[in-house]
C-alpha cells in the first residue's frame, strides 16, 4: 500500500486514471446488480415432516419423532435439534454447525432417515426433508375475488391464475389459500350400515378398488404385442352410488342402499376474507436463488395475460408486494448516504478549515462508493439492505482514513519546517 501511494503521488495522472477506471466499472456494475430485501443466505437447519393421520399427539411423540431422534442424533455436527409432535404430525428441526455443508448435512439426515423406515408405525407417510430456506416466504399475495361461490372461485384461481403465475421466470411455487377445491364426497348412514354388518372400512376399499386404471398386462401375437389396461375410472359422480360395497345373504349392496354420493368440495381448513367478503388468496414463493425483484416483475407481467382470460366481473388485486418495501427501503438508505457524504465533507470543512481537504474528501467519498459496485458484481452480491448499509459505514471509514492522512502530513509538514 505504501508502494502504491508513492506512486500515485509521483504520477497523479496515473492515479487519476486509475480511480476513473474504477468509477467507469462501478458505474457500469450499478445497473447489472440485482436488487433484494437481503442477501441470499444457506443456514445449515434441515427440517423433517412426517406424518400419521388420526395419532394424537402423544402417539406421533413416542412413535415418530423419539424414533428419528434417536437416529438423526449420531449425524456430526448437531449444534441443536427440536421436534414438534401434534396431532398427526411429527416435525423435527436440526440446526448444524456453520461449517457443515447444507447439503452434505441434508443428505447425512436422509440416509440416517432410511435407516429406520420400517421402524416406524404403519400408516404413516414416508418422512419429508427438506433445507430451510428464507425463500419459503411468499414475495407476493394475490387476492380473486368476485361475486361468486368459493368453489368457482377456486377453479378459475387455480385453472387460470395460478397455472399463468407458474409461468413466470423464478416462480417456484404458488399456493392458494381460504379455497374450496372440488371432492366426490360419500355419505353412510351409519344406522344402514351397522344394519347390514358392513365395516366403514369395507366401504373406502371398495371405492379405492373399483375407482382405478389398473395395467392389464400385455398380449403377444406373432411380432406384435399390445398394452392392456382396464379402465375402471369413474367419470360421471352419480355412478359411485352404484359400487358395489360387500354381498350380503347373495344379494350386492350398493353405495345407494348405506348412503349417497355427492359432487361437493373438500372439508375447508382456511378461510381467507378481504374487506369483509370471502375471496381467494394466491402467494407466490420463488425459486432458490432467484431474485425477489425480477420474480414480482414478471409475475406483474404475466398478471396482465391472465385478467384477459377471467370474466369481467372477476378482480385481481396486488394486496403484498414485496418490491414495495424493497424499493423505499432502498431508497431511504440511498437518501441517508448521500446525507451521510455531505454532514461528513462538511465535518471535515468544519475541523480543517480547508477547501482543499474538502474537495478531496468529496472526491474520494463517491469514488470509493461507487468503485464498490464493480467488486460486488464480481462477487455476485446484491443491492439490499446488508449490503447498502454497509456502504453508509463505509462512509465514515473513507472519512477516518482521511483525516488521519491529513492530520500526518500536517505534521510532518510542521516537522520540516
Amino acid at each position: 500500500m505504501q508502494k502504491l501511494a508513492d506512486v500515485c503521488i509521483k504520477q497523479p495522472v496515473f492515479a487519476a486514471m486509475l480511480i476513473l477506471a474504477l468509477v467507469v466499472i462501478g458505474t457500469t456494475s450499478y445497473f447489472r446488480l440485482g436488487v433484494d430485501r437481503f442477501p441470499s443466505v444457506d443456514l445449515p437447519t434441515v427440517r423433517v415432516l412426517t406424518t400419521l393421520p388420526g395419532a394424537s399427539p402423544e402417539e406421533v411423540e413416542s412413535q415418530i419423532s423419539q424414533r428419528l431422534e434417536e437416529a438423526i442424533n449420531t449425524i456430526e455436527g448437531i449444534n441443536e435439534m427440536r421436534s414438534i409432535s401434534g396431532p398427526g404430525s411429527s416435525i423435527i428441526i436440526i440446526t448444524f454447525n456453520l461449517e457443515r455443508e447444507i447439503n452434505t448435512a441434508t443428505q447425512d439426515v436422509r440416509d440416517r432417515i432410511a435407516s429406520v423406515l420400517r421402524e416406524l408405525p404403519p400408516g404413516s407417510e414416508a418422512p419429508l426433508i427438506s433445507k430451510f430456506s428464507n425463500d419459503l416466504a411468499p414475495v407476493m399475495t394475490l387476492a380473486v375475488s368476485a361475486n361468486r361461490s368459493t368453489r368457482e372461485l377456486t377453479e378459475l384461481a387455480d385453472k387460470v391464475v395460478k397455472a399463468q403465475l407458474e409461468r413466470a421466470a423464478g416462480v417456484g411455487e404458488v399456493v392458494i389459500v381460504g379455497g374450496l377445491k372440488r371432492a366426490i364426497n360419500i355419505w353412510i348412514d351409519s344406522a344402514r350400515l351397522t344394519a347390514y354388518r358392513i365395516p366403514i372400512t369395507a366401504v373406502r376399499n371398495a371405492v379405492i378398488r373399483q375407482n382405478a386404471d389398473v395395467p392389464g398386462g400385455n398380449i403377444t401375437a406373432g411380432d406384435r404385442e399390445q398394452t392392456l389396461r382396464t379402465m375402471g375410472r369413474v367419470v360421471d359422480p352419480r355412478a359411485f352410488n352404484d359400487l358395489v360395497v360387500a354381498t350380503v345373504n347373495g344379494a350386492p349392496v350398493r353405495i345407494q342402499d348405506i348412503g349417497r354420493a355427492e359432487d361437493g368440495t373438500k372439508e375447508q381448513r382456511s378461510i381467507a376474507r378481504l374487506d369483509g367478503v370471502p375471496t381467494v388468496i394466491l402467494e407466490v414463493r420463488r425459486q432458490s436463488g432467484s431474485n425477489t425483484v425480477e420474480v414480482i416483475k414478471d409475475v406483474k407481467e404475466n398478471l396482465a395475460k391472465v385478467m384477459a382470460q377471467l370474466p369481467g366481473d372477476m378482480k385481481v388485486e396486488i394486496i403484498r408486494d414485496q418490491s414495495r418495501y424493497i424499493y423505499a427501503a432502498l431508497h431511504e438508505i440511498n437518501t441517508h448516504l448521500v446525507l451521510g457524504s455531505i454532514l461528513a465533507c462538511l465535518v471535515v470543512l468544519a475541523f480543517m478549515r480547508s477547501w482543499r481537504s474538502t474537495l478531496i474528501a468529496g472526491i474520494a467519498i463517491p469514488a470509493s462508493v461507487i468503485a464498490t459496485f464493480g467488486m460486488m458484481r464480481a462477487l455476485n452480491f446484491t443491492l439490499n439492505s446488508v449490503t447498502m448499509l454497509a456502504l453508509v459505514l463505509m462512509v465514515g471509514i473513507v472519512i477516518y482514513k482521511r483525516i488521519i492522512i491529513l492530520c500526518s502530513t500536517v505534521w510532518r509538514c510542521s516537522c520540516s519546517t
